[in-house]
């Protein structure tokens, strides 16, 4: 039995053979992450490093070494996606088996849906945004008891969520066009933006001469690593889910050198450069309204004429096309290989968009202790362990040779007998393992007040201690079974 490899899935035409179909090839993957790296919470996290006391290049450079780091993963879990033309989820049966792939696709998920909610959030409030301009005075009221918001803030949620059903019943091949198109123009707006507080600010504002807190006499003195730390580990997790489903989309790729320079070009430059664009801009917003505004959504409000409404629907299109790519595909294939014969990828969407209601997104957003330290390390600790997992399996068990056809049997070569590799478990156990007191006392720090200062130090390293946990426990439990 043969498995149709990544070029049959791309479309009918033979490999490229020319510079320049070589480079639109790649242009695709990278397109694909300025697409994603251009959004509104990647902009808010990176201003947030400043607001902590960073100075803006130390915000940067945090920012792009967190986005190298992540990168190395990335490219090496992709690699078997562009090599044998599988998803995420067939490719953790091989080190999971083919029962238990169902723990870390359903881990990789739940966190999706979180994060699907949460861009649909930002949706909604650009929309809520641009009708009180529009009117020319905020719309709502009290908020709801039950829910913590107002009737006309849920209703702007609904729609934008509404508007997302679109490309979910259009499947993949919409979304990837969405993100192919809108890449370039997210890049002019960037520039656009710059322009604009530039000409109007007569300069690019004090923060960026603003010297960082951490120094010997400023009020944080002495405190840049303990900031730095779990800063580096929230913007790894910021990332980490698509570290693990990036075969979704590698998949896809008519070679490895399209996959490794799109996502080389496309992921840790440009997302230096939109944390530099977010401390210039904000840093401008010092001069033109007296305060730091760290929200893109509460700067576009601000502006005045045509401004706001051009401001605000690129926001929307770009929300809409980062959303989709990054949180609709991989929890879709996901649900799909739950349950293969009862959902589709099409029905995967349909139950991603579903749980992202019930998730109540507005929640995470609350304050940044329950976004950075709760939400992203919280969920890095999860996803970890999986990451590691996956890379020592495919490497050095397997060394990069899978038999395709057998992952799409139940009592073949990855069933381990019952369908469930008890060496992929207990890795994960056990990298999971040394972060749950810190987690804890980060989520409910009144209910667990006395976690030692070791179990959070631990948790502050959240992604690299149940990485290397569990690459060494998968390691030494496999030695010796080989390549099959």
């Amino acid at each position: 039995m043969t498995h149709p490899t990544a070029n049959d899935l791309w479309n009918d035409d033979l490999a490229p053979t020319t510079a320049a179909q070589r480079t639109w090839r790649w242009y695709h993957f990278a397109a694909l992450w300025v697409g994603m790296v251009m959004c509104i919470p990647a902009y808010t996290l990176s201003a947030s490093l400043v607001e902590a006391g960073m100075s803006g290049w130390q915000a940067v450079m945090t920012v792009f070494l967190a986005n190298a780091i992540v990168l190395v993963p990335m490219l090496l879990i992709g690699h078997a996606g562009a090599k044998y033309g599988i998803p995420y989820a067939v490719l953790a049966r091989t080190s999971f088996g083919t029962g238990g792939a169902k723990l870390p696709a359903l881990m990789r998920a739940i966190v999706a849906c979180g994060w699907y909610g949460i861009q649909t959030w930002f949706g909604g409030s650009m929309i809520y945004t641009l009708l009180g301009v529009m009117q020319g005075a905020p719309i709502g009221g009290e908020p709801l008891a039950w829910l913590g918001i107002n009737l006309a803030q849920l209703l702007c949620f609904l729609a934008f969520w509404a508007i997302q059903l679109y490309f979910v019943v259009h499947g993949m091949e919409s979304i990837r066009q969405l993100e192919t198109w809108t890449a370039p123009l997210k890049i002019a707006i960037c520039f656009v933006l710059l322009w604009w507080v530039h000409d109007k600010a007569g300069g690019f504002g004090p923060l960026l001469e603003q010297r960082s807190q951490f120094v010997p006499g400023g009020p944080r003195a002495g405190q840049f690593w303990s900031t730095f730390w779990p800063s580096l580990t929230a913007m790894i997790g910021f990332w980490a889910t698509l570290a693990l489903n990036i075969p979704d989309f590698t998949r896809f790729a008519r070679s490895q050198r399209d996959q490794v320079v799109g996502q080389t070009v496309g992921l840790p430059l440009p997302m230096g450069l939109l944390a530099a664009l977010a401390v210039i801009v904000t840093s401008a917003t010092v001069v033109l309204y007296g305060k730091a505004l760290w929200d893109p959504v509460d700067l576009a409000s601000r502006m005045t004429g045509i401004a706001v409404l051009v401001a605000l629907i690129v926001l929307l299109v770009d929300t809409v096309s980062v959303n989709l790519a990054a949180n609709l595909v991989g929890p879709a294939y996901d649900f799909s290989a739950l349950a293969p014969r009862r959902i589709s990828y099409r029905g995967g969407g349909y139950l991603t968009a579903g749980l992202a209601l019930v998730m109540m997104p507005w929640k995470i957003l609350e304050s940044t202790q329950n976004y950075i330290m709760t939400w992203l390390v919280g969920y890095s600790a999860l996803l970890g362990p999986i990451a590691g997992v996956l890379v020592v399996d495919y490497y050095l068990v397997r060394k990069t040779r899978l038999e395709v056809d057998q992952l799409y049997r139940h009592d073949g070569i990855y069933s381990y007998g019952n369908g469930w590799n008890n060496a992929a478990l207990a890795a994960f156990a056990l990298g999971v393992l040394p972060n749950i007191p810190g987690f804890l006392n980060a989520a409910f720090p009144a209910s667990f007040p006395d976690v030692g200062e070791v179990f959070k130090t631990i948790y502050t390293y959240a992604w690299f201690v149940g990485v290397a946990i569990a690459a060494v426990v998968y390691g030494l439990m496999m030695k010796g079974r080989g390549a099959r």
